[in-house]
């Protein structure tokens, strides 16, 4: 399948009424999506974020700018999901509220890792390293 795809700002691809971008960080790559994802550009929109689930390096998905997000837009998380966890990327999601209420169920529990921010998700992303560094502390302390 080739995903045509033009340059509509500097450093971001036009999919088609959506917009994606990515930036590369210390704790992980932001890749956000910004306009309208529909049925109509949503295999484009998905196959560009694709290209982001390579290494080991965390995602934030930030979709806060995205305007319309109909069930198409949900396709894209799951199978975004399902890229990562194929790929063994952590990943985090950040959406708007009315997103965000749509993915939650009655428990509080969502589908996917949701972060209101991406400070919060770094925030997240950093909590979660000093917890693994903690845990692997007592495996290298020395015993003579």
């Amino acid at each position: 399948m080739t995903i045509a795809m033009t340059t509509a700002r500097q450093g971001s691809l036009d999919c088609g009424g959506a917009e994606v971008r990515a930036h590369c960080r210390h704790l992980a790559t932001v890749v956000t999506i910004r306009g309208e994802v529909d049925a109509v550009n949503v295999d484009r929109v998905s196959g560009c974020v694709r290209r982001f689930v390579v290494g080991d390096n965390p995602l934030v998905l930030d979709i806060s700018a995205v305007t319309d997000f109909a069930g198409a837009g949900f396709s894209l998380l799951y199978t975004f999901d399902e890229d990562c966890r194929r790929a063994g990327v952590e990943w985090t999601l950040v959406a708007g509220p009315d997103v965000i209420e749509q993915l939650v169920a009655g428990n509080g529990d969502s589908v996917f890792p949701i972060a209101g921010s991406v400070p919060q998700a770094f925030g997240d992303l950093a909590d979660a390293v000093v917890c693994r560094r903690r845990l692997a502390m007592p495996l290298f302390r020395k015993t003579a």
